[in-house]
């Protein structure tokens, strides 16, 4: 059987209000993650892993950093026939901008009339897993499926929170419902507690996509959106197939890591994906080489950790640290570093995420906090130690207490009262710490002196860093 020539297109026009001050300079697949990637690469590494290296990227929202890193990231040989392009929304169709993911599409129909692929495979930009795409358009083309669904399985009590796909009893690859979001759902056949909720990804034949697209643009009660409308379409037509991820393998993965997905489209989910990258056998593994994912290097050499002027010793206890990181006598734990962050001596950095250029002065503390690019930390400031506090300084405060400041947000000198709060926090040891020596009471003993010790020299320091 001859090949099929496939199509990527990357839906990254999403606005990612949820994601906000994040979001406020920038789209939401453009968002840094784990310290050197943005959220994109991750569907880019995983459809040129994949093998499809003809890629369209749809973009719309405050695209100017997605569409740099896309030009200065994703260049491939033309020569061959291979492009990761990005498109902007361009009033191809009327005078509306993209309506929906649907109508994005829709909008760019002359992308597909000029590759005249076969198969198109449609992905989002904004989660976090591996995936090899081949396998499920394999499944897809042996289905006789004119358009198919990537699943993930998810717990029963989350099916309010996802498009649910419900599939015919007789045929476990058909999908006989897709409900958006219902406040309940029967649970799997093989697993009652579990249920199949879409991924945003799709595998579609190229013409019969081009004809639903079409149907839609003409009615009236759609939203234009490819999981709302178009797989709808899809389903009453007997046409919709559904892939379940748990079927695909990727060559490097465990069995701990190989059906991580994660939506990382709200603060709390962004902050809970970096933790699952930290711990000694991670939740998601970042260093599998044998399917990497790719991004712009940075030119930063290499993290240091030194002594800060005080003595303290520069640390960092089960985080990633980022090329040009320098923690000059600070202790980091539990964190993602991202470039160049500088760290100054007494300071402490606890389950938290720094972005680029983000510089901590002396004895200031970061406690579960998102820290976006080029803020600077006072010496002595508390961040996330006290909620009240982070509001009234303009910062954002989820309800779960994730503390977020924008990308070069002014963090205000501290008070007395906020640099005896931060000074309180040093003087605690590292939890890192704490697991280690709980077996051994002299051990501990000696390293809470210590600790002590260090609360006491960078106290002095601290005070005077506030008042510069």
């Amino acid at each position: 059987m001859a090949l099929k020539k496939v199509l990527a297109i990357v839906l990254a026009g999403g606005e990612g209000n949820r994601l906000m001050p994040l979001t406020a300079d920038r789209a939401k697949p453009a968002v840094p993650f784990a310290g050197g990637y943005r959220l994109i690469d991750f569907a880019l590494s995983n459809l040129v892993n994949s093998g499809y290296l003809r890629i369209v990227v749809l973009t719309q929202y405050k695209s100017h950093s997605l569409d740099r890193h896309i030009s200065e990231t994703w260049r491939m040989s033309t020569q061959l026939g291979r492009y990761v392009a990005s498109v902007p929304a361009q009033q191809r169709v009327g005078k509306s901008w993209f309506l929906g993911s649907a109508n994005a599409i829709y909008q760019s129909l002359n992308l597909i009339h000029d590759d005249a692929p076969d198969i198109v495979v449609v992905v989002g930009a904004d989660h976090v897993y591996r995936m090899d795409f081949s396998q499920m358009v394999e499944q897809h083309i042996a289905s006789g499926a004119k358009a198919t669904v990537a699943a993930v399985r998810q717990p029963l009590n989350m099916a309010n929170q996802f498009g649910v796909i419900e599939v015919d009893q007789n045929d476990p690859q058909k999908i006989a419902a897709f409900v958006e979001k219902p406040a309940s759902t029967p649970g799997l056949a093989a697993d009652p507690n579990q249920f199949l909720a879409s991924m945003g990804n799709y595998v579609f034949n190229a013409d019969a996509l081009v004809e639903a697209l079409h149907v839609d643009a003409e009615r009236l009660d759609t939203k234009h959106d490819m999981g709302g409308d178009i797989i709808p379409y899809f389903v009453d037509e007997g046409e919709a197939g559904v892939y379940d991820f748990t079927l695909n393998d990727i060559p490097g993965a465990t069995e701990r890591d190989r059906t991580y997905w994660r939506d990382v489209g709200t603060i709390d989910s962004f902050f809970d994906a970096h933790m699952d990258l930290i711990s000694p056998v991670p939740v998601f593994n970042l260093y599998n080489s044998e399917w990497p994912i790719y991004t712009r290097q940075s030119i930063s050499p290499p993290a240091k950790f030194v002594r800060g002027g005080n003595s303290t010793v520069g640390t960092a206890l089960d985080s990633i640290v980022a090329s040009g990181v320098v923690i000059s006598g600070g202790i980091v734990e539990g964190s993602v570093l991202a470039n160049d962050v500088f760290v100054e001596a007494g300071s402490r950095i606890q389950d938290s995420v720094l972005m680029d250029k983000v510089r901590v002065g002396e004895g200031a503390v970061i406690k579960r906090a998102i820290v976006d690019k080029n803020v600077k930390v006072p010496a002595g400031a508390a961040i996330g130690l006290d909620p009240a506090l982070d509001k009234a300084r303009g910062f954002k405060v989820t309800e779960s207490g994730i503390t977020v400041l924008a990308k070069g947000q002014v963090v205000p000198d501290p008070d007395e009262a906020e640099l005896a709060l931060s000074a309180n926090f040093r003087g605690s040891l590292p939890q890192a710490l704490k697991a280690a020596t709980q077996d051994d009471p002299e051990i501990r003993d000696s390293a809470e002196k210590v600790a002590a010790g260090i609360q006491a020299r960078v106290v002095d320091a601290a005070s005077q860093g506030a008042t510069r």
